[in-house]
């Protein structure tokens, strides 16, 4: 790695050139970095925000499970059977079906290697359990924090390496020119009041592994630290898919966990408060029967993610969550202290699935507290440790984003449509609307694996551009912004932090898991308008260079997802939204639904969005385009062992 100094006058920019750059610091990100290194590439350095921070390293639930082909017992299960399975859900590729089947394997293998606990009977099989949308008993987990023992197992792989991490480092702009990724402008966070910290990384490859876009939202699961960096490749001309696909679901708002599996199937009271602090056990009220609420709650700890298709069913929890919270300014809590209304010993009332459950756990006790103790002490320990004690205290809940299952379109080895930028982890947009819970691990393993055998197999290992040629670009795309962050630090009558935080209270309001089209295409017209004015006398930040910057990439990735939302509404309620349409069908007072339309065609879609005006430091409109595409079918490749050996030796073989 080479290092330099770009001076102009008094401006002093550092300039880091390199053959490959990883920005992120969690699960996906630290394995792209191992597996260049073990692939041979030694030219290469991880970029991190902070390595304590996104969440790989920070969160549960979804990233406490690990989907992968069944590895013990006598059910049959092949890389095809998995990949059909990931291709059934939907709005999928299928060569990426297919390479996150084939490539499951070796990743969790590597994992195991590393010391990531994934838990064996004696006999050494990897046995298994079934998640959502899961045929079969693919998942494993090595407890409530497996992404974090991978991230850690992982982190210190690269350290071991010798590999460079460059920390406390917030990538801003992708440079690119002609089509092809040359560098990386960053913030050094350390250092903004001089000449804004800005900082080039030069180099010839890419990957990004940001994670999910959790700014777009203010009701999240995601942790505080984790925001999220899609905007700068949607900004640089990446294509981008799927991005109306997310995942929602039931989660504490203090302390952000979701509220998935025994938190539920304990059977808490649901009770909501109003604005002048009236509570009242509401949930029994809001259905048929208490029995009816009990039945449901019992259901959600099973069906955590909100779905269309549910919505008669567990998935009426949430939307009567959103409508108290979101539409009626009202507060919802689960409350362990007492059970709920029509809670009978015997469990009568209870469905026999609740009913069977509870006691074959040996939970037939009084107080959803005790049997939350008795089966899982460990999620009352988890909030006893973040300062919320469940035998004393109600736990304040909403319905967040959790995931998203769109992001920067890519192929089936991670490279995105600019050519050198691959992407991978939950930035990629590698699944649709539905997806076997726990597989985004396993995705983020193997896009990060197949992105560095890309570079590796298919490019030398050269230094980046010449220096003349590095002037010349921080000239002609640092310089520009650095002067215009310098005058909006100045002051002015628009206040883009506020502005940014108002867009994200409505975003959740919506354009989540109930999508409200009159009242998204008013946010986007007035997300499109700041962006418009961002740049131009009057505006300004109440925060450092970084925090601008980062304004910027948020609204700009909201303006995306809502061209990519607004485009999919006509076709109806489909996966994890709920379109509303006063003409629709009535679901709860106020709120009416289109149903899905023509959902066995959009199965195979992927909905495309791309940048068509970029707007900017001069003013104007930016402008995203979205169309549905048919997918990429599932590839037939040659399985002739002679054939593939050939094709695999001239593959590998520089």
């Amino acid at each position: 790695m080479q290092t330099m100094e770009y001076a102009q006058g008094a401006v002093r920019i550092p300039v880091y050139a390199l053959d490959c750059l990883v920005i992120g610091s969690g699960c996906a990100g630290y394995n792209a970095a191992d597996w260049l290194y073990d692939l041979g590439r030694r030219d290469i350095a991880v970029l991190t925000e902070g390595k304590n921070r996104g969440t790989s390293r920070n969160t549960g639930s979804d990233k406490q499970t690990y989907y992968k082909l069944s590895l013990s017992g006598a059910d049959a299960d092949s890389v095809q059977a998995m990949a059909d399975d990931l291709f059934a859900g939907g709005g999928m590729h299928g060569d990426s079906a297919l390479a996150q089947a084939a490539g499951c394997v070796p990743c969790f293998m590597k994992l195991c290697q590393l010391g990531v606990p994934f838990p064996t009977n004696r006999y050494g099989e990897y046995v298994g359990y079934k998640t959502d949308h899961d045929p079969r008993q693919r998942a494993t987990s090595a407890g409530p924090l497996t992404s974090q023992e991978m991230t850690q197992r992982l982190e210190a792989a690269v350290e071991s390496k010798g590999i460079p991490i460059f920390d406390g480092m917030q990538a801003v702009r992708l440079l690119v020119e002609e089509n092809r990724i040359c560098g990386v402008l960053c913030v050094d966070l350390a250092r903004q009041e001089k000449d804004c910290g800005f900082t080039v990384f030069c180099a010839n490859h890419v990957i990004l592994a940001t994670g999910g876009p959790a700014g777009v939202y203010k009701t999240v699961v995601y942790p505080q630290s984790q925001v999220g960096g899609t905007g700068m490749a949607l900004q640089a001309g990446a294509g981008a898919c799927n991005l109306d696909q997310w995942q929602y679901g039931l989660a504490s708002l203090q302390f952000r966990w979701n509220v998935s599996g025994t938190y539920q199937q304990v059977l808490p009271r649901y009770i909501t408060q109003a604005p002048n602090g009236a509570q009242t056990e509401w949930l029994p009220q809001a259905l048929p029967s208490p029995q009816k609420a009990m039945n449901l709650t019992f259901l959600k700890g099973y069906q955590w993610p909100f779905d269309a298709a549910k919505i008669e069913g567990s998935s009426f929890l949430d939307l009567l969550v959103y409508q108290e919270t979101c539409r009626k300014g009202n507060r919802v809590f689960l409350d362990y202290q007492k059970d709920p209304v029509g809670f009978s010993p015997d469990f009568a009332g209870l469905g026999e699935e609740a009913a069977s459950y509870l006691r074959n756990s040996g939970a037939d006790m009084p107080l959803p507290i005790n049997r939350l103790e008795h089966m899982n002490p460990a999620a009352v320990e988890l909030y006893r440790c973040h300062q919320i004690d469940l035998h004393s205290q109600m736990l304040e809940i909403g319905v967040c984003a959790q995931h998203h299952n769109g992001g920067i379109a890519v192929d089936a080895d991670w490279q995105s449509s600019i050519r050198g930028l691959y992407v991978a982890g939950e930035a990629a947009g590698t699944f649709g609307a539905r997806r076997p819970g726990g597989s985004a691990l396993n995705a983020c393993q193997v896009g990060a694996m197949r992105a560095a055998q890309h570079i590796a197999y298919h490019s030398a290992e050269v230094p980046p551009k010449s220096w003349n040629r590095v002037q010349e670009l921080i000239q002609a795309e640092v310089l520009p912004l650095f002067y215009q962050v310098q005058q909006r630090m100045d002051g002015g009558a628009l206040d883009v932090q506020a502005a940014c935080a108002s867009f994200r209270e409505r975003m959740s309001e919506c354009a989540a898991l109930v999508r409200i089209p009159e009242e998204m295409a008013r946010l986007q017209s007035d997300i499109q308008q700041t962006l418009s004015d961002f740049y131009q006398p009057g505006a300004q930040s109440t925060g450092a260079p970084a925090q601008l910057l980062r304004a910027w990439d948020i609204m700009i990735t909201q303006l995306a997802v809502l061209d990519a939302m607004q485009a999919a509404a006509p076709y109806g309620s489909r996966g994890s939204a709920l379109v509303a349409n006063a003409k629709g069908r009535q679901i709860l007072p106020g709120l009416a639904y289109l149903p899905a339309l023509r959902e066995e065609w959009l199965d195979g879609q992927v909905l495309s969005t791309q940048l068509k005006k970029p707007g900017g430091l001069d003013g104007g409109p930016i402008r995203f385009c979205s169309a549905y595409e048919p997918v990429r079918p599932m590839p037939q490749p040659d399985r002739w062992f002679e054939s593939v050996w050939g094709e695999y030796r001239a593959r590998t073989q520089r």
